[in-house]
């Protein structure tokens, strides 16, 4: 299993994903501003992971002085608008470190509580792989679309998960991974980890999903979720609600797998999730290479927004839900 995270006695390592798959190179966090840097330059990415190193940055603060938590749960809070593990991770830590203190080893309980964090990703994603493993048979051919993989979270997967866990049952899988624009985290991370795994992956363009689907290539399609909202629509990255009309057109079920961290009950539907809007610079330079006119006009949305009546079911390790709803997702969570 790809070890992306490293904590060592009370010291943070992030494998740096902007550097794959050329180079497998780490860098230490040794404060929460290093730490949001990370994030915001997505040096690490992925919902549940941002989640993670969030809170391993508050425990890294907490070490080098308590009376700078609350600073740090802020300057990391500002680092990326979409992902909604972010929001909840810095919310657990908050609430643990509000009864530590007043007379508690704050660094011990905030360090505490960012592992538990990381460790119940890894069991809800494993849980999330085992309620979705039904709806992949043997042979299938799966479309996957960024990287949800290991990297994306504690080091298991949500969408990467559920094709692990098929490949270990034997099924004789065969993924596509779209190479998903701007920043190619399919094409760099997905086609990677797979491979490096011994799944079978081909890579494919993002604009050839659609004849792939037409061909009769693709049995299902498997995304993750940077959040999900109150009625069941599911921010993702740009390019997810394409597939999900193409999947809709060519009668292929389209799921996405998210544990209950990324799920917003504060946010009625999709139409008011933030979506973050990055530097156009990463649309005009693919690795540093000029690829479009220098100081063209560029619209560069990270993530967009599929409504809940795309998706054939939600995948959580709280069970696999169908047609998802609001009144579904209440009685699944009792919000």
């Amino acid at each position: 299993m790809i070890k992306h995270i490293r904590w060592e006695k009370g010291r943070l390592f992030i494998l740096d994903q902007r550097r794959l798959p050329e180079e497998e190179v780490y860098l230490e966090c040794r404060r929460a501003q290093e730490v949001a840097e990370a994030i915001r330059s997505m040096a690490v990415r992925g919902a549940p992971a941002i989640g993670i190193v969030a809170a391993l940055g508050v425990a890294l603060e907490s070490r080098y002085d308590p009376s700078r938590v609350e600073e740090a749960m802020e300057t990391l809070r500002r680092t990326r608008p979409t992902a909604q593990n972010l929001f909840w991770a810095l919310k657990r830590m908050r609430r643990r470190y509000e009864r530590e203190r007043v007379g508690g080893d704050i660094p011990s309980a905030l360090e505490e509580e960012a592992l538990r964090i990381w460790s119940e990703d890894v069991e809800a994603n494993r849980r999330m792989a085992e309620a979705g493993s039904p709806l992949i048979g043997k042979g299938a051919r799966i479309l996957t679309h960024c990287n949800a993989g290991a990297l994306a979270t504690g080091g298991y997967g949500t969408a990467l998960g559920l094709i692990r866990r098929a490949h270990e049952e034997g099924k004789g899988i065969r993924v596509f991974a779209t190479e998903t624009r701007p920043l190619l985290q399919g094409a760099r991370l997905t086609a990677w980890e797979l491979q490096r795994e011994g799944i079978p992956v081909v890579l494919i363009t993002d604009g050839m999903a659609g004849y792939l689907m037409q061909r009769g290539e693709v049995d299902l399609v498997i995304v993750g979720a940077d959040r999900v909202a109150r009625n069941g629509d599911v921010a993702n990255k740009i390019g997810t609600y394409t597939l999900a009309v193409l999947a809709k057109e060519h009668g292929i079920p389209f799921y996405v797998a998210a544990p209950s961290s990324t799920f917003d009950p504060a946010i009625p539907s999709g139409a008011f999730i933030p979506i973050e809007e990055r530097n156009g610079e990463e649309v005009r330079r693919v690795k540093g290479v000029k690829v479009a006119p220098e100081g063209v006009d560029v619209w560069n949305p990270a993530f967009d927004v599929t409504p809940h009546h795309l998706i054939r079911a939600i995948i959580t390790e709280k069970g696999v839900i169908e047609g998802p709803t609001e009144e579904k997702l209440k009685e699944v969570f009792g919000w």
